[in-house]
């Protein structure tokens, strides 16, 4: 029997006894489970040509005098070992070497310059060592005599800490070059213009360093080059149009940069190599240029966690074979293209923490491939489709925090989701497990039940009008008591008789708060709704004026982050309005009560909804409007800790634009902007007329001597608020507090920290932990971004301010931010 074929599976030792073989010409022993030393007199053997112990358990080092008995030797492969200890100098006698692979190992020290008298070497990988470079001599280190090595297609370095300017290399590397890893390798610098000169280069890896500077434009004369990976660096600049030149590129990685601009539109001319286009957490705007969509053959894109805007194309769908895409994290619009069934292959989608609005199509069924999909944090509506019942492969699905409703699907995978998938849509319903409301069931017969009553009580609420009015006009009675409905639909008629049995006869019990006009009370109807029944002094002067105000401004604004109003009651000694009900209070009550405490991101996302509110007031709303009094306790929090702006009581509707209407303005004191209104002349004597020793008192009449009472109101006032409730929140400190005096206050002190460098000396001390928390850090970074934003938005002169507009962007960008760091 001839054997032609001979798999050994060796373990132990390799016996000292094989250097006595002269004659050896090949010894192979590689992927093995061989340990301990590799016998010295190997490297006696001068008639061996390949030494190959790759892939095994060896430890030790290499003889000092290596290659003095190896003339032969033209293949030496030992990567994959425990080998330690520094690369002998005398490997150059080995003068025939044509492959040396020693990656994958424990080597240290230098790499000697020794190595390029290898006239034959063909590959040398060293990667995955402890390695660097001696840059002490610059004339004679490695990088300086990688010229001499003619011949040298492959040159591995990644994963060694070689402490170089990239600089330096590429100028002397040879034009031969196909392969070059140097990812990870603590390269400083920037990336030469001369690498265009490698004209046969095939993959180029510089990931993972410390290059700075531009993309070079030079890079568009590799025209032989099919991976380009310079990500994890800190480039900047444009992504340059001579990319789109590399006709043969498969996968191109600049994610993890900083660079700005626009995407290239020319990048989709690559559609016939291209296959993977990694550009996420940069720096990038614009919209997405629509030619991307025509990479047909692309498998992976990613471009999240930039700036992008603007709507997705039906183009969408041109990607036919594409397995992953990435969009999250940017700033989308629009609604997700329906063409989007047409990509069969896709895994993994994930269009997170957008501006995307509209229904989930109903397409997303026909996603057979799907594994994970991730629409979270956009502002979707309409129902779950039932289609993605269909989706057997899916296991992963997050839909939390848009306007979902009706109910959640339960067969196919959604079987095995769990409530963290829907978290935050109010309008969902389904089984318990969801943690969601339960769906109603009612059948035909029970819908006349309550349409045919509807319908009846509809028309004798009509005629009963009617009546009440013709009465009023004959007898004329002053007296008359009327209850006034917003003008939409309303889900209820109430009473002050319901209203009185709904608050025990407004017990002191059901009390929830006072204000300046009035007083707040839980209410509970014979049903078991729950509501907040705002009902108004009427002897405090304003109550009149701010009851229509507060009726006028919410009957017509829509906004998830605002108090709701459900009706108001309206008589000549009675003024009321019955509202949502906000089961865990106010701010104020979650960063000042006992028992009570607020995590990072919860104080994030009560100052998003904050601000999403005061935009939709200053910007969206047909007639701009001005809140005038924002602090903490006008900010209720429903059962998801969603927050809602409340109290319009000296709320003021702009002309249009930015312009400013005199008027009454009684905003809280330490919350109103110095500078913004008029001055009366009164004010001035009655600074006299206060004892000025009082420093507390000296503190109220600056803002008096600021304010007057009657003045200008702008937004750039609710603005300046704003800024100091976000302080506020995140440093747990009032402006009242009486440690704010003279001409300190918390808008100085928050400043001066950030001047200082000392953040962590002002903000809540609940939101740090200690400096031994691998998060510290992220918090620390997150911290100072919200404070340099609430110092900006209380600058003393109103025209400097930024808008809510601003102050949006700018809170969604540092929340992105923070939970890519932390979570």
């Amino acid at each position: 029997m001839t054997i032609k074929v001979l798999i050994l599976i060796l373990a132990g030792t390799i016996p000292h006894e094989i250097g006595h073989l002269p004659s050896l010409e090949r010894l192979s022993l590689g992927i093995n489970n061989l340990s301990g030393l590799i016998p010295s007199s190997i490297f006696n053997i001068s008639t061996i040509t390949l030494i190959d112990l790759h892939d095994n358990q060896l430890s030790g080092t290499l003889p000092a005098n290596i290659g003095l008995g190896l003339p032969n030797l033209q293949f030496f492969f030992i990567g994959g070992n425990k080998l330690s200890g520094v690369l002998p100098k005398s490997i150059s006698n080995a003068s025939q070497l044509i492959r040396l692979e020693l990656g994958q190992n424990l080597f240290s020290g230098f790499i000697p310059s020794e190595l390029c008298a290898l006239a034959n070497l063909y590959r040398l990988a060293l990667h995955q060592n402890n390695l660097t470079i001696d840059t002490s001599i610059p004339e004679v280190n490695f990088f300086s005599c990688l010229a001499n090595l003619k011949d040298l297609s492959t040159l591995a370095l990644s994963h060694n800490p070689l402490n170089a300017k990239l600089s330096v290399s590429f100028s002397n590397l040879s034009a031969s070059l196909e392969f070059i890893y140097l990812g990870d390798c603590n390269m400083r610098g920037n990336i030469p213009n001369d690498i265009g000169n490698l004209s046969n280069l095939t993959l180029l890896d510089l990931a993972e360093n410390k290059l700075s500077g531009p993309v070079p434009t030079s890079m568009g004369r590799l025209q032989n080059v099919q991976i380009l990976d310079v990500h994890g660096n800190k480039l900047q600049g444009h992504i340059p149009d001579e990319l789109c030149q590399l006709i043969h590129l498969n996968e191109l990685s600049l994610y993890g940069n900083q660079l700005t601009g626009a995407i290239p539109a020319c990048l989709g001319d690559l559609n016939a190599a291209l296959r993977g286009l990694f550009l996420q957490s940069n720096l990038l705007t614009s919209t997405i240029p629509s030619t991307l969509w025509g990479l047909s053959d692309i498998l992976h894109l990613n471009l999240s966690s930039n700036s992008l805007v603007g709507p997705l194309s039906e183009g969408f769908g041109n990607l036919k074979v594409v397995i992953d895409v990435d969009l999250s994290n940017n700033q989308l619009s629009g609604s997700i293209p329906s063409s989007i069934q047409s990509l069969q292959n896709l895994v993994n989608l994930s269009l997170a923490s957008n501006n995307l609005e509209g229904p989930i199509p109903s397409s997303f069924g026909n996603l057979l491939s799907l594994v994970r999909l991730d629409l979270s944090q956009n502002n979707l509506s309409g129902m779950i489709p039932k289609s993605l019942e269909a989706l057997s492969y899916l296991k992963y699905l997050n839909l939390s925090f848009n306007k979902l409703q009706g109910e959640i699907p339960t067969g196919g995978p959604f079987t095995n989701l769990s409530a963290q998938s829907f978290v935050s849509n109010r309008g969902l319903c389904g089984v318990s497990r969801f943690h969601v409301q339960p769906c109603k069931r009612k059948s035909d017969t029970s819908i006349l039940k309550y349409v045919i009553p509807g319908i009846l009580s509809a028309m004798l609420l009509v005629i009963s009008i009617i009546w009440l009015v013709m009465l009023r006009r004959k007898k004329n009675v002053e007296a008359t008591i009327e209850t006034t409905y917003l003008p939409q639909p309303l889900y209820r008629r109430v009473s002050y008789q319901e209203l009185l049995s709904a608050t025990n006869g407004f017990n002191v019990s059901n009390l929830l708060g006072t204000g300046s006009f009035g007083s707040v009370y839980k209410g509970t109807f014979s049903d078991g709704v729950d509501v907040a029944i705002k009902v108004f002094n009427l002897e405090t002067e304003g109550a009149f004026t701010s009851f229509d105000v507060e009726c006028d401004m919410l009957s017509n604004i829509r906004h998830r982050n605002l108090i709701k109003v459900i009706s108001c009651c309206n008589q000549n000694d009675f003024k009321a309005l019955i509202l949502n009900y906000m089961p865990n209070g106010n701010l104020e009550k979650w960063l000042y009560s006992q028992n009570y405490s607020l995590n990072m991101l919860q104080r994030l996302d009560i100052m998003i909804n904050v601000a999403s509110a005061l935009e939709y007031l200053h910007h969206d709303y047909e007639t701009p409007i001005v809140h005038c009094d924002l602090k903490p306790s006008n900010i209720l929090l429903d059962d998801d800790m969603v927050a809602h702006v409340a109290d319009f009581g000296i709320a003021k509707l702009l002309g249009g634009g930015d312009s400013m209407t005199q008027t009454m303005t009684l905003a809280t004191i330490g919350y109103m902007a110095p500078g913004d209104v008029l001055l009366l002349v009164y004010v001035s004597t009655l600074y006299v007329m206060i004892n000025v020793v009082v420093l507390k008192n000296l503190f109220y009449i600056s803002y008096i001597a600021e304010y007057g009472t009657e003045g200008i109101v702008t937004r750039r006032g609710d603005v300046y608020s704003f800024g100091i409730v976000l302080m506020e929140t995140f440093t747990r400190r009032k402006p009242t507090d009486e440690m704010f005096v003279g001409e300190m206050s918390l808008k100085q002190w928050v400043a001066n920290s950030l001047f200082a460098d000392a953040i962590v000396e002002v903000v809540d001390t609940n939101l740090l932990g200690t400096q031994k928390d691998p998060k510290f850090v992220s918090y620390n970074v997150c911290l100072s971004s919200i404070m340099r934003l609430g110092v900006a938005c209380c600058v003393e002169t109103p025209e400097e301010r930024i808008n809510m507009q601003e102050a949006v962007a700018t809170l969604n960008k540092i929340k992105t931010e923070y939970v890519k760091e932390v979570w």
